[in-house]
């Protein structure tokens, strides 16, 4: 990567090992002693949100492309890292251990996917392979043990930073239901009492004398006299008044509903050598 052109890698496009196409390159980082590049990172999210880190050994240019040594999926899996700071040694540690890269950089050796996208090989890889993990190990628990007994003589001050979810709560509208005026009928029975007049007949009887005798022809005989008698009865009339008007009016009534959800948090508990056991009762590495 040192014969490449660094503007010309910040314009370009990522493609995987296997053709794929990956995203664009969209930062360069740089060694701090050489000032060679070490890394760049790759856009894999939508709208530009998200950069993976990817080493450059073992990627090459050709014309606006730039290809690496390992396909999209393994570099979308990679450890998230922020790709806006200084990457800390802590940080490219862990990201040459995801690629099986090793750290050393005096010692680093080609990687297991290096060789399985490699065109020659021998029967002996497999082999060699095994053997540079097993030397990686013991350089990296090397180079772990050096940290630790510089941290402990020199007074170094490290820190990380502690996370911890938030409940965002809010309102949302959306429709609860139907409210509809319907009319029906119903049949309910009254009873009235109505006044009725009917006419009844009672006999009278007055005797005759010489005031208030009128004139018969004295015969005795039959005789009828029809009289007719009349009566009220009870008519009932139906009518439809209006007698009111219903209607529907909408009003906004203020309640409090409690919603519960599990947030997560880290917590920070410090843990010396003395606590894992890595150094013994006199204060020394024990010996491996």
């Amino acid at each position: 990567m040192t014969t490449f052109d660094v503007n010309a890698i910040l314009s370009s496009t990522a493609y995987g090992s296997d053709g794929d196409k990956i995203g664009k390159v969209e930062q360069v980082f740089l060694d701090d002693n050489s000032g060679e590049p070490t890394f760049l990172t790759v856009n894999t999210g939508l709208f530009g949100a998200k950069e993976n880190f990817v080493p450059v050994k073992g990627a090459r240019q050709d014309g606006d492309r730039v290809v690496l040594p390992y396909t999209k999926d393994v570099i979308k899996d990679a450890p998230k890292v922020d790709a806006d700071q200084h990457l800390s040694p802590a940080e490219e540690e862990e990201l040459y251990r995801y690629y099986e890269l090793n750290y050393n950089d005096d010692r680093t050796a080609g990687t297991d996917r290096d060789r399985t996208t490699a065109a020659a090989g021998t029967a002996g890889v497999a082999g060699t392979a095994a053997a540079d993990r097993d030397v990686a190990d013991r350089d990296r628990d090397a180079v772990d043990q050096d940290r630790r007994d510089v941290a402990a003589t020199a007074g170094d001050e490290a820190s990380v930073v502690r996370h911890e979810e938030r409940l965002n709560v809010g309102t949302q509208e959306r429709e609860a239901g139907h409210a509809r005026l319907r009319k029906y009928v119903v049949t309910d029975h009254e009873t009235v009492d109505v006044p009725v007049e009917r006419e009844e007949v009672t006999v009278e009887r007055t005797p005759i004398n010489d005031t208030n005798a009128r004139v018969d022809n004295g015969t005795i005989g039959e005789e009828e006299v029809d009289v007719t008698l009349h009566e009220e009865r009870p008519v009932v009339q139906k009518e439809a008044v209006a007698v009111e008007e219903v209607g529907l009016n909408k009003q906004t009534v203020q309640e409090t509903q409690r919603v519960e959800a599990d947030v997560r948090k880290e917590q920070v508990d410090v843990e010396t050598d003395v606590d894992r056991g890595d150094l013994g009762r006199d204060g020394e590495a024990p010996r491996r």
